[in-house]
């Protein structure tokens, strides 16, 4: 499982021109791939590393200060690009696989208090967001 997490001013996805899910304070916009052979168990640790991920101000984490968490499902994160100009999806994990993973990540961020605000799985979505810093990496798990 693979995430690229931004420490964001705000941040929001829309769907046909609705908004679906937005965090209108300082917290996280993690963008979320899950791989073929990922499992719940790695939910758990993924959520675990996000929620106690200590890249908000001050060296703070959403555990410590409340933030909340905008998470996107975005199987793109496993394009792989090594050969020709067309990514291959192969690593990338079918919908009927990744969705409950990402719906296992949400869950349990949401069973360790924190507030999670969520695209929608599989639809186009818009996503908007103002970064803070910039700050961005790139976790796995």
């Amino acid at each position: 499982m693979r995430a690229v997490v931004a420490r964001v001013a705000e941040a929001s996805v829309t769907v046909d021109g609705d908004v679906v899910g937005a965090i209108d304070e300082p917290g996280l916009l993690v963008l979320l791939g899950v791989h073929t052979d990922d499992t719940e168990e790695q939910a758990d640790t993924m959520a675990r590393k996000l929620h106690e991920l200590r890249i908000l101000r001050d060296e703070q984490s959403c555990a410590t200060t409340g933030a909340p968490l905008l998470v996107v499902s975005q199987f793109t994160l496993y394009g792989d690009t090594r050969r020709g100009r067309r990514p291959s999806w192969t690593a990338a994990a079918r919908p009927g696989h990744a969705e409950p993973i990402v719906d296992a990540v949400v869950r349990q961020l949401r069973e360790r208090g924190a507030h999670v605000a969520t695209g929608r799985f599989g639809a186009m979505m818009s996503v908007h967001s103002v970064n803070d810093g910039p700050f961005t990496v790139l976790v796995e798990v």
